[in-house]
This record gives structure tokens, C-alpha cells and sequence, in this order.
């Protein structure tokens, strides 16, 4: 007997093996600092939790339906009006089992075999796989870290042809922290309009932007880029919610018909718990976002000061997001302790060996000449982190 080929086809995420590589070490005692996974070390706000205390209370445990609660869906409607300047009405929102299942639903809904999704690189490693799954063809648009790892219209524009479906836009970015300006996602607009395609645009790290810029949606140039784009986002990075898994996407009426439909058989309703409390954090106070966002903050400057002062080493400062990509490249070649730095797998394997510290090495988002570093973890164990990995480079021959 044999399992789909759909299946095995797909590669196992990085990020969370080497999440769980570090997780097993911690288990057997070994002191690891994991600079791994994507995850906010704060707790959800108090308010949110007691939403989900009285949800219990009140019974609210049964099904819903199954693109989420109107009350919900009236909440996020409201946030795109406040936040974005954009109009949706409860029935173009979808409610998901978090912003992955999200993205699983909308090119689940658009994509025919063979149809092809413009993917500037480097990537989250989800989006790919995802695209495969569903039978379309990932079209990789290189950009650099002299840009900012934001990439240029006229590659896009190389980049499009005939069997075009959709073009994927992640601002702020995972795994590099890049900011897409308003004249970026503007030439984006265009494009798409021009070429008759979808936008599927992940905004889910749409609070957390640093240095005065400001978040700008796609959808916001236009109505006719509006009707055409899949704007995608959830509450788990924000409001550190991650455990929750609510995801949502805004859409027009026909790809948001679709993929209720698909869901109402996949899974059905999002956790109604979680969903009454969502209610409460997208209408209650902001103080604790804003907590949370100048923590980021104040570690991304830390870790780039240290990053700097590293020889060899270097990155590209991150606008957005919470991420880091350190830049390996002049490591290359270089050997530890007797066994060679080939790659960022390499890398990152020698590391955590070497010097109990987890990071996910750039070959998961499409570019080995880095690796990514969360710093959504504590100050303490950002500096703590950093010191191994400058001992760790300063080994290396």
C-alpha cells in the first residue's frame, strides 16, 4: 500500500524540525537557546483569556457556522475599515483554523494544475509547498538584501506569463523582516491587473513594523485590485495567540463562497472558544500590542548591534516581523572543529552541536547564504545566544 503522492511530495517544515531538535536537547537536560520559531514569549492578554472564560461560561461551545461566528466576522470587518480603509461585508470574510489553514483554503480555491504563483524568495517555507500541493507551480523571484529583500517590479514583471494565477506578497516579511513601500505594492497592483491574476497577499505581521514605516495593503490602490486580491491574517502573532489558531482572509464574494465551502467539509467551524475571545481582542484596548511591539524593538536592535560586531557576520536590518536574516555567507568554506560549513544546513546543524543554539538555516526559505533568527524570545536569552554564536564563529578556520 502506498500514500498520496500529493503527500509525498511535501518536505517537512524546517522551521519546526529544527524547533524540535532543540526542544528534544532541552527534554534531555542540555541547555539550548532557540532562536527558532516564530512565536511571541508573551502571554495572551489577560482581557482575551477572561473573553474565553466567559465564553465557557455561557455555554458557548456548540457548532457554528462554518466561516465563523457573525460576530466575528463583523469584528474584522470593522478592523479593515479602521486600519486599512478597506469595506468588506461578513459574508467576503472566511474565519480558519489559523492564517496557514487560511492560505491552504485560498489556493485551494484558485489554483488549477499547473497554474503558476510568482513567490519572491527568499520565502516562508509553508508558501511552496502549499502551492504544489494544490498543483501549481511556485515562480521564483530572486531579491537581494541591497534592496531590502524587496523585489523589483521589472523581475515580477519577467516573471508573469500566460499561466500566471497569482501573485504572493508577504509585508512585513517572514523570514527576512522587508517592508513593502506604497509604490512597491502600487507597481504590484498594476501588474496584477494587467496580467488578469490574483493577489494572495499575507499581512499578518501587519502590527509589528519598526523605523516610522507604516503598513500598507495591497488591497487599498483601488476596487478593482480589491475584487482581485486574497488578503490574508490571523490573530496569533499580535496578540500572541498562537496556540488559538484563528487565521482569516477578506475576499470577493465568489473565492470567499469557495473556500466556506471547502471548509464546512474540511474541518468545519474554528474553535468557538477561541473565536469569542478573538472577538474581544480585535475591538479591546491596544496598550499590550504596543508593549509587545517596542520589546521587539528594542531586541532587533540589540541583536543587529551584536550581529555587527561579529566578524563575518552581518544583516540587513528588518523593518518588520521579528526575524533577522543573518547573513553566513563568509562562513562558507570554513570548518569546525574538522567538519565543514558547506551550507546553511551545515551551519546550522554545527551550531546547535557545537553550541546549543537553534536556527533555522536559509536553505528552508529559498536562499542558503543565511539563516534566520527570531527575536521573539527574552533579552536574556538573546544575549545569551549571541555570545555563543560569537564563540562559535571565532572557532571556526
Amino acid at each position: 500500500m502506498e500514500i498520496s503522492n500529493k503527500c509525498r511530495a511535501i518536505t517537512p517544515s524546517m522551521t519546526l524540525e529544527m524547533d524540535a531538535k532543540a526542544k528534544k536537547m532541552k527534554a534531555e537536560g542540555i541547555d539550548v537557546i532557540g532562536f527558532g520559531a516564530g512565536e511571541p514569549d508573551f502571554d495572551t492578554p489577560s482581557f482575551i483569556k477572561e473573553a474565553a472564560k466567559e465564553a465557557l461560561d455561557k455555554g458557548l461551545t456548540k457548532y457554528t457556522p462554518a466561516s465563523g461566528t457573525i460576530e466575528l466576522r463583523k469584528a474584522i470587518c470593522a478592523k479593515f475599515e479602521r486600519r486599512n480603509g478597506l469595506h468588506y461585508t461578513p459574508e467576503q470574510i472566511v474565519v480558519s483554523n489559523g492564517a496557514k489553514h487560511s492560505l491552504f483554503n485560498a489556493f485551494a480555491a484558485i489554483l488549477n494544475d499547473g497554474d503558476e504563483v510568482i513567490l519572491p524568495s527568499p520565502y516562508w517555507v509553508t508558501y511552496p509547498e502549499l502551492i504544489r500541493y494544490h498543483g501549481g507551480v511556485p515562480v521564483y523571484v530572486e531579491t537581494t538584501a541591497e534592496n531590502g529583500f524587496c523585489p523589483q517590479l521589472s523581475d515580477i514583471e519577467k516573471a508573469l506569463s500566460s499561466k500566471t494565477k497569482a501573485i504572493l506578497v508577504n509585508s512585513p516579511c517572514n523570514p527576512t523582516g522587508a517592508v513593502y513601500g506604497a509604490a512597491l505594492l502600487e507597481g504590484i497592483a498594476k501588474l496584477a491587473q494587467q496580467a488578469d491574476c490574483y493577489v494572495i497577499s499575507d499581512e499578518i505581521y501587519e502590527e509589528l513594523i519598526y523605523d516610522g514605516e507604516t503598513h500598507v495593503s495591497i488591497a487599498s490602490f483601488g476596487p478593482e485590485i480589491q475584487e482581485r486580491t486574497i488578503l490574508v491574517n490571523g490573530l496569533s502573532k499580535v496578540y500572541a495567540m498562537t496556540g488559538w489558531r484563528i487565521g482569516y482572509t477578506a475576499s470577493n464574494l465568489a473565492v470567499a463562497k469557495a473556500m466556506g465551502s471547502l471548509q464546512s467539509h474540511a474541518t468545519s467551524n474554528p474553535n468557538s472558544i477561541a473565536m469569542y475571545a478573538s472577538v474581544a481582542a480585535m475591538n479591546g484596548p491596544r496598550d499590550e500590542i504596543d508593549v509587545m511591539r517596542s520589546a521587539f524593538d528594542r531586541r532587533r536592535k540589540y541583536m543587529l548591534d551584536r550581529i555587527a560586531a561579529i566578524d563575518g557576520l552581518s544583516a540587513p536590518t528588518p523593518r518588520g516581523a521579528f526575524y533577522v536574516a543573518l547573513n553566513i555567507s563568509k562562513l562558507i568554506g570554513k570548518t569546525y572543529r574538522g567538519k565543514a560549513i558547506r551550507n546553511s544546513l551545515d551551519f546550522a546543524d554545527l551550531l546547535l552541536e557545537g553550541a546549543n543554539v537553534a536556527v533555522v538555516p536559509g536553505a528552508a526559505f529559498g536562499d542558503d547564504g543565511f539563516c534566520r533568527l527570531s527575536y521573539a524570545m527574552s533579552d536574556k536569552d538573546i544575549e545569551i545566544g549571541l555570545d555563543r554564536i560569537a564563540a562559535f564563529v571565532a572557532e571556526l578556520a
